[in-house]
Order: structure tokens, then C-alpha cells, then sequence
């Protein structure tokens, strides 16, 4: 096996037990190593302290996958790493009346780049690195093993392929194509999940303890669910008692797949409206008819991809923050996500800050939000933290 040493006062990523290490803290890398392949890390010493995957296309070069540097990366090693994982969801609190969930979060499950997500009787796998993809067919055949799934869909549509000279894959990897959306429970609520072209794996599955919380405030209330998709927040709030549920989304389909999640779960049709628009407009549009809310929720999606797209990603969360708290009543709740890996929660809440000042109203934070505990955050991985939010009362 290849070696790479690190250079002289680049190791903290080694001391911190960080997975990931940079190329520019490598020392030098042997001309023939092939994107993903696995190497044995050593400190400037020449002491071999990991083991790992490398990409010399990518600027993460190296992620880790074993701090025992005598471990074989091999089936048995991939079939411990899965049933650890899966093991830690069976002991998880919170997933009663639930047949979705993420069963491998990445590097915060120690096999860094692997997505899998449990939809009832289906997975769907996202391969997001080139170490991955070489380790792929084993990983796919391991966990038809441990789990007998009907199928395994492949998702890996994902954005940062291409950062390691990867294209998009979709399709089938073991068993039966998922045809039809996949009906799942979510704390008993009811779901139908397109598996085959649906946002991220199907679902935002990462949002579930997030909609029970937002659901405590909205018996009578009037609901604005802006960045809706098909509705998660919205069936939330309307098996809690909201008044009025508005689902606020630029897809027509997503809407439509909104009306008939909340038919499933018996929101009757005359407290649902659905308003198919660029929510940056239609937030505006509603501040100038003067309408009012007493809940709104704003889950948009990814705004930034990297750091230099904060200053853009910035003025977006603080526009749709701004026209939001217009729109509610005084004392009114506004829920606010971004999930965005670059913006960081104490950046996020001085973009809210900055909108509660523009917007002349005094706004207190109630609760803070992240992923749901099936997307764990390794403690030596703060980038795992992608998802925040909070929960605000605005005066």
C-alpha cells in the first residue's frame, strides 16, 4: 500500500481526528496513485497514523476511514462500518410510527462520501466521491445482505461530484426499480416518495424532528409554508389544527404532490391553498396585498455552494427573512433554515438579525434547530452541521 507523508506542522487534521486532509498538507504524492485509491497517511515523521481514501483531483485529497492503521479496507471492513450504523438508528428515540430514515450519514458514520437513506422497503444510496464509487458494488452488495431490501436506487446527482472528476449517476445497483413514489410513515404521517426523481434521496429526511417542533405552534394558525416541496411542513401543521395551510413552491408537481399529501393525512381541501411561484416575488407580492400570518416557514434551499458565493447566498436569506417578518402577525412565528454548508449559525443569525432591524421588529429567538438525529455531526466534523434553523417569536 502507497504511503503519503504530511508535511512538517500540517498534521492537526491527524491530532484532531478530522477526516479530511488537504492537498496542500501533503508532502508529495506519487505520480501513479488513482483517484480513490486507498493509502496509509503518516505524520511528517514518517509514522503511519490512518488509513484513507485519495483524490488527487480534488482539494480534499484524502478522507479517512480507519484511524487503526493495521486495518484491512476490505468487505468485512465495509460490513462492520454498516452494521454499526444501522445498529445506531435501531437505538435511536423519536422514529415511532417511522419507515424512513438515514441509515449512513457520511463521514459522521466513519465512511466518508456514502449516503444511504431507508425509504420502507427501498434504499437509495449517493455516492459522493471517487473513493466511494471504487468501494460501490461491495457496499451495495453488503447491505442487500444485512437489510434484503427490494432494491438499492443509486441518487448521485449530487453537486460535488464533479469537484472529483465524477459525473452524475442515476439508476438501478441491486434488485427492482422503484416505479411508483414508495408510500412511508413519518411519525405517522403519511408520504409518497418519488425515489427516482424526487429532491436529494426522495425526501428531506434530515427536516422529520424539525416539523414536529414547527407543528407545536400551529394549532389555529395561518400558515405560510414557503420553499413547501411536497408539503412536509404544511402536513405537519395541519394535523396539529392549523386554520389555514399556504404551500408557497415554484414546482407545480411538488404542489401537486403537496394537495395529495395533505388529502392522506385528512387536511381538508378548504384549509389548503397552493400558490406556485419564485417565493423572493410571491413574498413580495403579499406584503403589497397586506395578508398576514401568525406561522411562516422559510426552508429554502441550498443558497451557497462555496464560500465565495456567501455574499450572494447572505442577501438572499436576509430578503426572504425580511419579507417574511412583514408578513406576520405581532407576535407571530417565524421558523428560518438555511442549508447551506458554508453558512455557519452564528453567521445565520446575524442575517436574521440584520432583517429583524430593516424590518423595525423585535424578534427573540425560542429554539435553535439542526438535522434530525439520524444525520448525526461527528464531534471532530463541525462541517457535518449543514442544517440550521430557528424557531423565532416576532413582535
Amino acid at each position: 500500500m502507497i504511503t503519503v507523508r504530511l508535511k512538517q506542522g500540517r498534521e492537526r487534521a491527524l491530532e484532531n481526528r478530522h477526516p479530511w486532509i488537504f492537498s496542500g498538507a501533503i508532502d508529495r504524492l506519487d505520480r501513479g496513485i488513482q483517484p480513490g485509491q486507498v493509502v496509509q497517511i503518516a505524520d511528517a515523521q514518517g509514522a503511519v497514523r490512518a488509513l484513507g481514501y485519495l483524490n488527487p483531483r480534488s482539494q480534499i485529497a484524502i478522507r479517512i476511514l480507519s484511524w487503526d492503521a493495521d486495518e484491512m479496507i476490505d468487505r468485512a471492513f465495509l460490513r462492520r462500518r454498516l452494521e454499526a450504523s444501522i445498529a445506531r438508528r435501531q437505538r435511536l428515540p423519536g422514529l415511532a410510527d417511522t419507515t424512513a430514515c438515514r441509515l449512513v450519514n457520511a463521514e459522521s458514520d466513519g465512511l466518508p462520501g456514502l449516503i444511504v437513506d431507508c425509504y420502507d422497503e427501498w434504499l437509495v444510496l449517493q455516492s459522493l466521491t471517487a473513493g466511494i464509487e471504487r468501494l460501490k458494488d461491495e457496499i451495495a452488495d453488503v447491505l442487500m445482505e444485512l437489510l434484503e431490501p427490494r432494491g438499492i436506487y443509486e441518487r448521485s446527482d449530487v453537486d460535488v461530484r464533479p469537484r472529483e472528476g465524477l459525473t452524475d449517476l442515476v439508476g438501478p445497483l441491486r434488485g427492482e426499480i422503484p416505479m411508483e413514489p414508495v408510500a412511508i410513515q413519518e411519525q405517522g404521517r403519511l408520504f409518497r416518495v418519488d425515489l427516482l426523481r424526487g429532491h436529494k434521496t426522495g425526501f428531506y429526511l434530515d427536516q422529520r424532528q424539525n416539523r414536529e417542533r414547527v407543528a407545536a405552534y400551529c394549532p389555529g394558525a395561518e400558515v405560510l409554508n414557503a420553499f413547501s416541496y411536497t408539503g412536509g411542513f404544511g402536513v405537519y401543521a395541519g394535523t396539529a389544527g392549523a386554520s389555514r395551510i399556504v404551500n408557497l413552491d415554484s414546482s407545480a408537481d411538488a404542489l401537486a404532490a403537496a394537495a395529495e399529501h395533505m388529502a392522506l393525512n385528512g387536511v381538508p381541501a378548504e384549509r389548503c391553498e397552493n400558490v406556485t411561484g419564485d417565493a423572493f416575488r410571491v413574498l413580495r407580492t403579499m406584503r403589497d396585498q397586506a395578508r398576514r400570518f401568525d406561522v411562516i416557514v422559510l426552508d429554502p434551499p441550498k443558497f451557497a455552494f462555496s464560500k465565495a458565493q456567501l455574499p450572494s447566498a447572505t442577501r438572499g436569506y436576509k430578503d426572504i427573512n425580511l419579507q417574511a417578518m412583514h408578513l406576520l402577525r405581532p407576535g407571530g412565528i417565524l421558523t428560518t433554515f438555511s442549508c447551506s454548508g458554508a453558512v455557519d449559525e452564528l453567521l445565520f443569525q446575524k442575517v436574521v438579525f440584520g432583517a429583524a432591524i430593516d424590518a423595525d421588529r423585535d424578534v427573540q429567538i425560542l429554539e435553535r434547530l439542526g438535522q434530525a438525529a439520524d444525520h448525526p455531526v461527528l464531534l471532530s466534523f463541525p462541517e457535518g452541521a449543514y442544517l440550521k434553523g430557528f424557531i423565532c417569536r416576532v413582535d
